[in-house]
């Protein structure tokens, strides 16, 4: 009988601390989970000796040494005395044990070596493939994940059903470390990071092309749509977020400062500052919807381990939208936003998979209503022709459900963008109304959007996507024009006025050619021009294309038509 892959990590976790014990008797045992692709466990160590990077190999070692022992998974369930006897040298399952309602304990035996487990396991390590698992790192990482805690020492592991998987795994592994956006980012001299500024990016010049690029083109997407551009405040007292309900569900993920006995946040999300711009004055039925959008900073108080370059940071920039409309108007509305999405994600060449995220446990509003919005969801999903969509059981926003967007990466990795969120809940919150065809005051629905998320996640997910190397409308420097020597330098100039319409660097560096194409090619230049004396006599350049050989001799004219760069 085949075995759930899962349940064969969970058991090769047992078996790392068992091989852990055995090379490192003293250390204590933390937890040991499945993860996605592999599993880890956790260790203190105590004394002089440290497990470092060396030692993955002699662990891996004794780990296929248990498994050819063939030893047994046996699940037990004994009394709390009988575990805190079995567990008395081991004071992070001893506290996890205090936590544990039941008397009667569920541990897993296996050999000599007991844990704390409900399992479930496999039934002996010969069911184990030895050769489709791989230890591959050593990373700190705080006791139950809180910085209060103190820093174990976490070994993971990579393993699946057959030794093909795991070597396709590891060269997806290496491929991604060579697109890796933070390496990447810095050669191509687009961003850095500083520790005075945690989680804030420091925006290059090329960087900000780039992220000129993105906002441009979004822009002039919203603007077909009818999206009205405001601009909201960073900061507000903490009243604004008892009533939008973001205190009770984020305070934890808020920044939070006092100034004249009153409590400030920095803004975390930008929805109850547009409520309140929409209630500046007496709505009509005849105004909505109306469509708001921003490019809004948010500061979120992201955990210091938690911040992964562009990907986890603590200062981000959204495109975020807010449309308030009536209930017959929720079906147009949402697939313009989904119109909009495609059209967004079909010029980055990625296709988006839609997921629907239904009601969280933790909602706010009556379940009939919550009913009600999924199912408005569903059927929009279903008139824009999206019947295989997702579902995201419960990651709704605790204001209303959602349809996300994933967009899959060059790799396969899967990222989620893009979302709207239906929400009936925020305008009642905040006394919303609108004058209705009768005259009755009414309360609009609300849909917080937006197209690609954040900007720093979205260039970092673009980076490790085309590992670097752009379409060229979205290239920093589109065109590198090499001169021969200073001789041309003139000529150089020349080229760059006729072609003023492209982002142009001239490399005037004391380097040989043969140097500088190469850092072009390092620095994923779409097009370089080469032009010497020949070049100059004939009015022409020659010229090289990312990723191929010389495309040859030919006039300004030529070389943008028959790369339609124009378009």
């Amino acid at each position: 009988m085949k075995q759930d892959i899962n349940i064969v990590r969970h058991s090769l976790a047992h078996v790392l601390a068992i091989a852990v014990k055995d090379i490192f008797p003293i250390v204590r045992l933390g937890m040991g989970p499945a993860i996605e692709n592999g599993f880890y466990y956790d260790f203190e160590t105590v004394g002089d000796k440290q497990i470092t990077e060396s030692d993955l190999s002699k662990i891996e070692e004794r780990m296929k040494e248990i498994i050819s022992s063939n030893r047994f998974f046996e699940k037990m369930n004994i009394s709390r005395k009988e575990a805190e006897e079995i567990f008395q040298k081991e004071p992070y399952k001893l506290e996890l044990l205090s936590e544990l309602a039941d008397d009667e304990i569920t541990v897993y035996k296996t050999g000599e070596f007991y844990d704390l487990c409900k399992g479930p396991h496999i039934n002996s390590t010969e069911e184990i493939n030895a050769d489709a698992f791989k230890l591959t790192k050593i990373a700190g990482a705080y006791w139950r994940g809180s910085e209060k805690n103190k820093m174990l020492v976490r070994i993971y592991g990579y393993a699946f059903e057959t030794k093909d998987e795991l070597d396709n795994h590891l060269r997806m592994i290496e491929e991604a470390e060579k697109r890796d956006h933070k390496r990447l980012g810095k050669e191509m001299d687009l961003f850095s990071f500083h520790p005075e500024a945690p989680g804030s990016v420091y925006w290059h010049e090329k960087g900000v092309i780039l992220w000129d690029c993105l906002e441009k083109f979004g822009q002039s997407i919203r603007k077909k749509y009818g999206y009205i551009k405001i601009k909201t405040p960073q900061m507000a007292k903490n009243g604004l977020w008892v009533t939008s309900g973001h205190w009770e569900h984020y305070k934890e993920d808020m920044f939070i400062f006092n100034i004249d006995d009153e409590t400030y946040c920095l803004k975390p999300m930008d929805c109850p500052f547009n409520i309140q711009i929409f209630q500046t004055k007496q709505r009509s039925y005849r105004e909505l919807p109306i469509r708001y959008t921003e490019i809004g900073h948010v500061m979120r108080n992201e955990k210091s381990g938690q911040l992964n370059g562009l990907f986890r940071v603590r200062e981000i920039t959204q495109d975020d939208s807010h449309v308030f409309l009536t209930e017959d108007q929720i079906e147009q509305e949402i697939s313009n936003l989904i119109k909009m999405i495609q059209e967004y994600y079909n010029a980055l060449n990625v296709e988006p998979k839609f997921f629907l995220s239904t009601r969280p446990d933790d909602f706010m509003g009556e379940i009939a209503t919550w009913d009600k919005a999924e199912e408005d969801l569903k059927r929009v999903l279903a008139q824009n022709g999206i019947e295989n969509y997702g579902l995201k059981d419960k990651d709704g926003a605790f204001y209303g459900p959602k349809i996300d967007v994933n967009i899959s990466d060059a790799l396969g990795r899967s990222w989620q963008v893009a979302t709207i969120q239906l929400d009936f809940q925020l305008p009642g919150k905040f006394n919303c109304e609108y004058i209705d065809e009768s005259g009755e005051r009414r309360t609009p629905v609300m849909l917080h959007a937006a197209i690609f998320g954040s900007f720093e996640r979205m260039i970092g997910i673009l980076i490790e996507h085309y590992a670097g190397a752009f379409p060229f409308w979205l290239s920093p420097v589109q065109i590198r024009i090499i001169p021969i020597s200073e001789n041309f330098i003139d000529y150089a100039k020349e080229i760059e006025k006729r072609l003023k319409m492209f982002r142009i660097e001239i490399d005037t560096d004391n380097q040989t050619i043969g140097k500088k194409i190469r850092a072009a090619e390092m620095e994923k230049i779409p097009y370089v021009l080469v032009v010497g004396e020949k070049e100059k006599s004939n009015n022409t350049v020659s010229v090289r294309k990312r990723g191929q050989q010389d495309l040859g001799e030919m006039s300004i004219e030529k070389f943008i038509e028959q790369e339609d760069l124009l378009k």
